[in-house]
This record gives C-alpha cells, sequence and structure tokens, in this order.
C-alpha cells in the first residue's frame, strides 16, 4: 500500500504517538501535512533546478542565462508565437561555431531564430563558367537540357539546377543572386497543415466518381509535409520544404516504384505523408489506394484513369477521378493544404481554448466514422434541449462533412458549446442558414474550430452572446466550380432587430460580412479576417442589406475588406481597413497603428497610415498637410496601400502580406510587427532576428539576401 507524500513525516513517528494523536483528532497530523506540502514543494524546486542545467530541458526563462553563458548574442522573443522559441537556437550555438558560414548551418540557424523552413543556395555553384580542366564540373552545363521537364519545372526558385552568367548587382538588397561570394535564404511562411478522415466534395449529385480534395468543392493545390532533417550538416531538399506539389515529381516517383527502380519504403510524397485514398475493401473497411494503382495526371478536364489505375489524381488542383461507371460507396482523403497562420479552425492545437464538461454539465460527441454519441449535430441538438443542464458541451470528433439543416433555440440562463476536437477540423455544410431562435436572455452559444459553409441568422432577442473561436465562416456561403463565392452580397452572420443584449465576439477566425441589429451590444473581432469582396461593399452594419449604421464595433489586429458603418468605434487597433470606416460618433473611441482608407470618419488617430506619410511628405515640403495637392495625396497614400498574395479564401496566401507590401504596413504595429490579422506570426521579428544572427555566422567575404519563398 502506497503512503500519500502529504502522510510522508506522519508515517515516521512512531505508532504510539500516532495513536495519541488519533485520540485527540488528529491535530499532530494535519501540522505535518502542511509541512509535508512545503516538502514537496521544496523537492519539486530541487528537480526543476537540475532540469535547468540542460538546454533540453530548463525552463523557458533559464534560457537566456544559459545563452549568456556561450556568449550567444540576445535576439527578440516571438511573444505570440506559440511554437517558435530560442532554445534551439541557444542549443545548436557550438554546432553554428564549428561551421560556421557553411551553408547547412546557415540553413539550420535560419529554422531556429525564424521556425520557418530555409533553404540555403549557394550561388557560385549555378555560374555557367569556363571549365578549368583540372577542376571539371560535369553537373554544371552551361546550357539547360529542355528534356528534363522534371528540373525545367524548378527554373527561377531555390531549387533550381540550371546556371546564368554571373550578376554584379548586391544581394544583400535583393537586386543581384548569381556571383561568386552570394548566398540566397529562402525561407517559406505558408504553413503545411495534415488533416485526416475528410469527405471529399463530389462534382455532382449523386456521385460520378469526380471529386475535389476540398469539402469546400473548390481547387486547391495539395503540399507537402516535410520530412524531419536529423543531421546539421544535410542540406534541405524538395522532400524537406512545405512546397506544393508537383505533377511532374510524383509522376516520376509513382513511375520509378511501378518499374521497379525504388522500393516502398522509399520517401514517395503521393503514398506516404502527402495525402492518401482511402476506399471501401469490401468488408466494410476503409483502406488506402496502393501508390501503384494512382495515376499522376493533369485533371483541368475531369479525364477518367483506365487500367490498371484505380484513380487518379491532379495534386495542383485537387482533384481526383475514379475510372467510369466506379463510384466508391464510401470515401475519406487524408491530405496536406497550406496556410499562413493557425487562425479560422484547422488540424492545429487549440488544446486552451476547449471546454471540458465538469458533473452536472451535458456533453455529447458527434462522428460518423468512430463511436460516438451521435451521427448528426441534429440529434446531439435534440437530446441537449430536452436537457436541463444549464451548460452544454457538443464535440465533434472527426473532420468529416455534416450536411445539417440546423436550428438551435435558446432558452435563459444557458450556455450551448459545440466544439471541434483538438486537431480536427469539421465541416458543417448548411442547406439552410443556422437559425437561432428562442428566449436569449443570458443564452450563449459558442463555436470553436468549426468551418461553416452557410450563414446564420439571429432572431429578435434570441441570443445574448455569440462567440466564435478559431471558426471559419465561409465568406459568400458557398464556392462554385471555380472557387468563386456563390453568394457574394449575403452576409455571413446576419441578425435580427430588436436585439439590444446581443453581443459578438470573433477570435482568430475567418468570416464574411456581418450585418448586426442597430440596437445590439455590438461586435468585438479579434486576431479576424472579415471579408466582404470589394472595399465598398458592406463588411459591419445593420439592416437586411447593410444599409443601416451598425452598432458599436471593436477591430483589434484585424484585416477587414470592406467598408464599415457603424454608431460608433471603441477601438480600431493595428489593423487593416480596407473600405472606408464611417462612425457616426466619432467623439468616441481610438484608432491606432492602423491604416484606414481614403475617405474614412474613425475616432480620432495615433500613428496611422496614410496620416504618417501624408505628414512626413509635407514635412519633407515644407507645407502642411492640408497645403498638398489632391494628386499628391493620392500618390502618397498609394505608396503606403497594404498588397497581398492573394485576396481569394480557398488560396493559401489568403489575405497574407504580399512581398512587396509597403514597410509602413509590415512594420506598422505598435511593436514594429506586421498590421492585420496575421501579426500573429510576427514576421517582422523573424526577419530581424535573422538578419542579426546572420552578421555573427557568415563568413568573411560571403554575402547573404533573404527572400520570401512563400
Amino acid at each position: 500500500m502506497s503512503i500519500h507524500p502529504r502522510d510522508r513525516l506522519y508515517e515516521l513517528l512512531p505508532a504510539v504517538y500516532r495513536i495519541r494523536d488519533a485520540a485527540q483528532g488528529e491535530p499532530l497530523r494535519a501540522l505535518l501535512t502542511i509541512i509535508g506540502d512545503e516538502l514537496a514543494r521544496i523537492e519539486t524546486d530541487i528537480g526543476d533546478l537540475y532540469d535547468d542545467w540542460f538546454i533540453e530541458t530548463c525552463a523557458a526563462w533559464v534560457i537566456p542565462y544559459i545563452g549568456d553563458l556561450l556568449g550567444v548574442r540576445s535576439l527578440r522573443e516571438l511573444t505570440a508565437v506559440t511554437d517558435v522559441s530560442l532554445r534551439a537556437y541557444v542549443a545548436n550555438t557550438l554546432r553554428y561555431r564549428r561551421r560556421k558560414g557553411t551553408a547547412p548551418v546557415l540553413e539550420q540557424l535560419a529554422r531556429d531564430v525564424t521556425g520557418w523552413p530555409c533553404r540555403v543556395v549557394e550561388y557560385f555553384t549555378h555560374l555557367a563558367t569556363t571549365q578549368h580542366l583540372n577542376h571539371i564540373r560535369l553537373d554544371s552545363p552551361a546550357t539547360a537540357s529542355l528534356r528534363d521537364a522534371n528540373r525545367l519545372e524548378l527554373t527561377g526558385g531555390p531549387l533550381e539546377t540550371l546556371n546564368r552568367t554571373a550578376e554584379v548587382r548586391r544581394i544583400e538588397n535583393g537586386r543581384g543572386r548569381y556571383n561568386i561570394p552570394n548566398l540566397g535564404l529562402f525561407v517559406w511562411r505558408i504553413q503545411p497543415y495534415a488533416i485526416q478522415g475528410v469527405t471529399p466534395r463530389p462534382v455532382t449529385d449523386p456521385p460520378d466518381g469526380r471529386y475535389w480534395f476540398s469539402p469546400l468543392g473548390n481547387d486547391i493545390p495539395l503540399f507537402n509535409r516535410p520530412r524531419t532533417e536529423i543531421e546539421i550538416t544535410h542540406l534541405a531538399e524538395e522532400p524537406d520544404l512545405p512546397v506544393p506539389l508537383r505533377r511532374r515529381a510524383l509522376h516520376d516517383d509513382l513511375a520509378a516504384l511501378r518499374q521497379g527502380s525504388i522500393s516502398d519504403s522509399a520517401y514517395l510524397p503521393a503514398a506516404r505523408s502527402a495525402f492518401q485514398i482511402l476506399v471501401p475493401d469490401g468488408t466494410g473497411s476503409l483502406v488506402p489506394v496502393p501508390p501503384s494503382q494512382i495515376l499522376i495526371c493533369d485533371l483541368s478536364d475531369w479525364r477518367r484513369p483506365s487500367a490498371p489505375f484505380q484513380v487518379a489524381v491532379d495534386p495542383q488542383r485537387g482533384r481526383l477521378t475514379f475510372p467510369g461507371g466506379t463510384v466508391p460507396t464510401d470515401l475519406v482523403v487524408n491530405y496536406t493544404y497550406g496556410f499562413v497562420a493557425d487562425i479560422g479552425g484547422g488540424p492545429y492545437t487549440r488544446r486552451t481554448t476547449l471546454i471540458n464538461p465538469t458533473p452536472g454539465d451535458f456533453a455529447a460527441t458527434v462522428a460518423q466514422r468512430i463511436s460516438a454519441d451521435a451521427t448528426t449535430l441534429t440529434a446531439a441538438l435534440a437530446v441537449w434541449s430536452s436537457s436541463s443542464a444549464s451548460l452544454g458541451v457538443i464535440t465533434i470528433l472527426d473532420s468529416a462533412t455534416y450536411r445539417e439543416d440546423l436550428t438551435i433555440a435558446t432558452t435563459p440562463g444557458r450556455t450551448l458549446v459545440i466544439q471541434a476536437a483538438d486537431g480536427q477540423r469539421p465541416l458543417i455544410h448548411l442547406t439552410n442558414p443556422l437559425r437561432i431562435i428562442g428566449n436569449g436572455n443570458k443564452a450563449t452559444l459558442r463555436l470553436n474550430g468549426c468551418w461553416i459553409a452557410g450563414g446564420i441568422d439571429i432572431a429578435a432577442g434570441a441570443l445574448e452572446r455569440l462567440e466564435l473561436l478559431h471558426c471559419t465562416l465561409v465568406p459568400g456561403w458557398h464556392l462554385d466550380s471555380t472557387g468563386a463565392p456563390q453568394f457574394p452580397t449575403r452576409p455571413t452572420i446576419q441578425a435580427a432587430a430588436p436585439n439590444p443584449d446581443l453581443r459578438i465576439e470573433l477570435t482568430r477566425s475567418i468570416s464574411g460580412a456581418v450585418y448586426l441589429a442597430e440596437d445590439s451590444d455590438g461586435l468585438l473581432a479579434h486576431d479576424t479576417i472579415l471579408d466582404a469582396f470589394a472595399p465598398a461593399s458592406p463588411a459591419c452594419a445593420a439592416g437586411a442589406n447593410g444599409e443601416k449604421i451598425g452598432p458599436p464595433a471593436s477591430f483589434i489586429r484585424c484585416t477587414v475588406h470592406g467598408e464599415v458603418r457603424v454608431r460608433q468605434i471603441d477601438l480600431i487597433s493595428e489593423s487593416i481597413m480596407l473600405g472606408r470606416v464611417v462612425a457616426a460618433r466619432r467623439q468616441i473611441g481610438c484608432s491606432r497603428f492602423s491604416f484606414l482608407a481614403a475617405g474614412s470618419r474613425a475616432p480620432r488617430r495615433f500613428r496611422c497610415q496614410p496620416d504618417l506619410a501624408l505628414a512626413a511628405a509635407a514635412a519633407d515640403r515644407g507645407i502642411p498637410v492640408s497645403a498638398l495637392s489632391a494628386a499628391q495625396r493620392q500618390t502618397i497614400t498609394l505608396s503606403v496601400t497594404p498588397s497581398f498574395t492573394s485576396t481569394r479564401f480557398g488560396h493559401p496566401a489568403y489575405m497574407q502580406l504580399a512581398r512587396s507590401c509597403p514597410d509602413a504596413i509590415t512594420g506598422g504595429a505598435e511593436d514594429g510587427n506586421e498590421m492585420g490579422a496575421f501579426y500573429l506570426i510576427q514576421q517582422a521579428f523573424r526577419l530581424a532576428n535573422l538578419h542579426q544572427a546572420l552578421h555573427e555566422y557568415l563568413r568573411v567575404g560571403l554575402a547573404a539576401g533573404v527572400w520570401l519563398a512563400t
């Protein structure tokens, strides 16, 4: 029988004293229990002190102190990035110094200080030079081979194998590349997200054997799931990087497998890590299609494979087809897609935001292919409606598609939570808008980790609080076959009036336009994208068509593509407002460190753009801002207007600031990071850390340039 740690001291006493203590109500035991608790804390602290001797196990606050012992140059902490720290940078310091200036070390250095995958290119190896007879380079021909389509696809990128003539422009400012002392560091900002158990979207209903990998029914590129590099001396190759999959590379790999040139255990993106297609095996179980039976091809015309191939896949469009007349009775896909950051829901960890029900709360699980309490949300909601618990938690355990026609009836004082399990990303495909009705006196609905295709309608007085965490409410409700929104003019969330107590909170989410009741408590958006598809379209307003002035709103580190028309703005902070911001009461609230589109009538501004640029230009000319001509104001405003890699929902770089985005935006936040919803990746700090570290570990005589590969 084990002794409880709190009773260790008490058990050391002779039995005679314990008997006498028990007769008196055990006061001695109570005293020794308190002393035992303190002893346990001291022992735990001693154990932690031992762990703090080693960089692998030490507490986060100890890392800078160990770095000081090694003379490590201090870098900025990425406080907003949860999965990146300077632990690896300190741990690998001696390795950096032993191999200082070599390409693999600089590559590992970039990974450690930025958290982004990196590929280092030594440009002297890509120079078309006259061969020396004593140092012949057979792998560096001066002309390109037009027969090798696989290598030609990589032209112009970090994995290029072709040679160029020398450039004399400087690489530090990003203009020149191909010269003897030049090194190029390419970093990948787009992150890979591996998702499993997805229900692919059929092209027709009923299915005819043609599918999109995306459950929304849009073309998406499939990404490679990078393998882990074990040795610091290894230079990153294509399988080690989060790059979009290429048809030619996959086709060649699978062709080599079928011919026996490589074994099934060799690296095969199609078979091992990038995607899998699971079909019934005749016994009711789902098994993956063998790699040798997968045909990689261009499916722009939805062509069908023929024997011996069981399925055709287009990784660049995210499409798959079965032979004519073959329609699997069940189909599941696992694949890897790319996105900028952990917002909008996905197979990333959300453990700290999940609600764990306690005894007395209502709890139900929903899943389609694993054991759960229900297979549909409709069934789980029916059980919740008959419960008397004040808190209900419905957890979706998989990433399947749930086609539902949902109505949630609220009752006073009750809270309902619908959340995806950690690491899952289910799609709730609504056949009609989600209707929220009932008596919403102190009623709360919380959605966490879900993708929702379709709108949300809130009836008058039906809800007091709607919380959306890590959710994607598809802008435009649904996507057509080209990926364009089917209903671009419809709001994603619409609340009818009167609704005086309603408050909507969006945190790390993606949504379309939000139309609130004009008398409601308002909107609070935090690290969120609101997309109304055009700067002139209402993204936050009131009324059936967004024609009315909405309630108070606040935007903290948001990207808003559309107009904001509200009664008052409590706060706009570090946000990008691509449409006009019109506040009826400008004497209330504050706008700070943000970009406000021309014509905005926002509350008092502090270090906002384009105001700062206009003031600086006027100061350079020695005139007041009011003296600038309309043409000058327009030119200056365009020079600080944000630019994006893509503004199309579904693109891997959706709402990501472009490489050419002005520094006033990429470094315009309060601490010098970028404005907008992707502030949380802290790009400016990552790049600053990398440039600072390069000064220490770049060999004398070499020059380095940093490029954003994605």
